[in-house]
């Protein structure tokens, strides 16, 4: 992990320099200045639940492989706030040392989400030694300091050049069009004027159609639903919570009565967070 300092606040991202969370992270704020890079998703997540860390930046979708369940779980456990997001193209190439060819490569390093999306290349070869680690950036990085010819990593770009890697095979992900959504988190609410996006954590009624009333109410008030993900509830068999995105501002008279609705016919509900959704969408 390496800080930074120059800004008021601090920041905590998952991943490496170089990775597609500093990506994120750079895209979001203007002054990156105090910076601490995590490994684990918990660490980050607890640091900034705690105030060691102002904000947080983390994956918690991607537009190939879904929803990332840990984020979510580790976001509602520790009553982080969402108060912001960011959509980051995902473009995987593999990577080696300057020296390397293709025919040189018998192992390959990245995160597990790195290998689920680019399942198809990595099929024609099945002689390869898969090795997962902590992000795509680091998995880089370890290719870099084994220095040996016969190791690649699946990574973007930006992690070759910061590492010095050569680009062996560009664009190797099997979506073409593949997109991570990142999160930012705080330990407080948002304070941005524009809150368009909602995201709550309900529990229904364990009865038949519990869940189309619930989004019932984001019909008929005309807020479209972004992303819904189920969670199994610990010591609950068979019980789901909901994570659930949609537009709107709890300063929108529509948006209020469809959350008065929700505390009124779940079991559960929690408000994470209301926020700016991504600035120009999906942007490459």
């Amino acid at each position: 992990m390496t800080d930074n300092g120059r800004n008021p606040y601090t920041l905590g991202c998952f991943g490496a320099p170089g990775s597609y969370s500093d990506a994120a992270m750079r895209r979001h704020f203007n002054d990156v200045g105090r910076v601490m890079y995590y490994d684990h998703f918990e660490d980050l997540v607890r640091a900034v639940a705690s105030g060691e860390r102002t904000y947080g930046v983390l994956p918690v979708e991607n537009s190939s492989t879904g929803g990332i369940a840990e984020v979510y779980d580790l976001v509602w456990r520790y009553e982080c706030r969402l108060v912001g997001e960011e959509y980051i193209r995902v473009q995987h190439q593999l990577l080696g040392l300057k020296e390397a060819a293709l025919s040189d490569i018998e192992e390959v390093y990245s995160h597990p989400q790195g290998f689920a999306q680019c399942y198809d290349f990595l099929r024609k070869h099945p002689e390869w030694r898969l090795h997962t680690y902590f992000s795509t950036a680091q998995s880089a990085g370890e290719v870099a300091a084994k220095r040996s010819k016969t190791a690649a990593a699946i990574a973007g770009e930006q992690a070759a050049e910061l590492y010095g890697l050569k680009i062996l095979v560009p664009d190797i992900a099997a979506n073409k069009t593949n997109y991570t959504r990142f999160i930012i988190i705080s330990a407080a609410d948002c304070a941005a004027v524009r809150k368009d996006k909602l995201t709550v954590v309900v529990i229904t009624e364990h009865v038949p159609g519990a869940l189309y009333h619930v989004l019932g109410h984001f019909f008929h008030r005309h807020m479209n639903m972004t992303h819904l993900e189920s969670r199994p509830i610990p010591g609950r068999p068979f019980e789901y919570s909901f994570h659930i995105d949609v537009t709107g501002s709890l300063d929108e008279v529509g948006t209020a009565e469809a959350v008065e609705e929700l505390k009124r016919h779940c079991k559960y509900l929690k408000i994470l967070g209301n926020y700016p959704s991504a600035k120009g969408g999906m942007v490459t």
